[in-house]
């Protein structure tokens, strides 16, 4: 098993690989696999990226991140106008329906809120408007309402697992109540936990994603 001391070296590695993140605005403290990520970035999505660079590297049990995003003066926005341009990109988002989805912006933080049919949608929302100028984070409340049932959904979800090159399907069991999805047993890493999840909701008929699995390292030996 990984020592705190070679996960904080391997993300702190795996922040310098990412080009879009200047590694030496963040810090990185590590206690029994779980990060703590600080410092200040001028940009959402940036913030977002060295989470995720995070989450890429073996033995990481979770990710909890302090980054402060504070933009440039010159790219400093009002909350309406960050509103203005969050209802623009949603308008123009293929994936999110018309007038479905409700804005909110406070201190340049966005809240997004409404009913979308499906869990595709509702993250489609997220990506639409988190990486605008001014956006300092996003809140998704969206709600997934439709009145489609679960058909074989346990199968079709165990072979999207199958198919998948970034899901190791062999450990992950999946049982179904209804609408809802749960997923148990042990995988390799967060991102392959959140792939799960992702893949899961794909479902027709899934409105909820009940996520049980553990991260588990598995060492590797030359």
């Amino acid at each position: 098993m990984k020592t705190d001391a070679k996960i904080k070296l391997d993300v702190q590695d795996e922040l310098a690989w990412e080009p879009s993140i200047d590694e030496t605005k963040i810090g990185v403290a590590v206690d029994e696999g779980v990060v703590t990520l600080s410092g200040e970035v001028d940009s959402h999505s940036k913030k977002l990226a060295a989470e995720k660079a995070a989450k890429r590297v073996s033995g990481v049990k979770a990710v909890a991140e302090d980054i402060v995003v504070k933009y440039p003066s010159s790219l400093d926005k009002s909350d309406t106008e960050i509103a203005k341009a969050a209802v623009d990109a949603l308008e123009w988002h293929s994936s999110v329906p018309n007038d479905s989805v409700i804005v909110k912006v406070e201190n340049g933080w966005v809240s997004l809120s409404g009913a979308v049919k499906w869990a595709y949608q509702k993250y489609s929302a997220t990506n639409a408007v988190k990486d605008l100028v001014g956006v300092k984070g996003v809140s998704n409340s969206i709600s997934i309402k439709q009145d489609v049932k679960p058909i074989l959904v346990k199968d079709t979800i165990e072979e999207a697992f199958e198919r998948s090159a970034r899901i190791d399907a062999k450990g992950i069991m999946v049982s179904t109540d209804g609408n809802t999805v749960t997923l148990s047993g042990k995988v390799n890493s967060i991102k392959e936990k959140e792939e799960a999840e992702k893949a899961a909701f794909r479902a027709p008929g899934v409105l909820h994603v009940v996520n049980k699995l553990k991260v588990q390292y598995y060492p590797t030996y030359a």
